[in-house]
């Protein structure tokens, strides 16, 4: 049986929809050791948000919650950088002094990942600012 492209579109879209998402996606081109630190990432932030939405922005997996941004993360060649905003990183500034920030954005590496409750801890307080608003 021969399908046509608007069969082949339907049934790509389901499957990713069903199957796999484009955090999938991105995830299967970071290298293997980047790749469980990130996962790690999505996993708390489904935990502490199961109805955020992940979403491709920037080139980067975000996370939204009622539409609006809540996190981001990417992995670079030699680190891999969450982005909770600004907000976040100002408050849990003496919590993130081994780790090297900028406005909005912390950077980790596989030998030196964030610690997850401090994670779990920011995941919370991204929620809270949508919360807020």
């Amino acid at each position: 049986m021969l399908l046509t492209g608007a069969a082949v579109n339907y049934l790509t879209r389901l499957w990713y929809t069903t199957s796999m998402s484009v955090i999938d996606d991105y995830l299967e081109r970071v290298d293997p050791s980047q790749k469980a630190e990130l996962e790690l990432i999505r996993k708390l932030v489904k935990q502490i948000v199961p109805n955020a939405e992940e979403t491709i922005g920037y080139g980067m997996p975000v996370f939204k919650y009622k539409g609006k941004y809540l996190i981001g993360m990417a992995a670079f060649k030699n680190h891999m950088s969450i982005f909770p905003g600004a907000e976040p990183v100002e408050i849990f500034k003496d919590k993130l002094g081994d780790f090297k920030t900028s406005k909005g954005t912390i950077q980790i590496t596989v030998e030196h990942p964030i610690p997850e409750q401090l994670l779990k801890e920011i995941i919370a307080n991204c929620l809270d600012r949508i919360n807020r608003t």
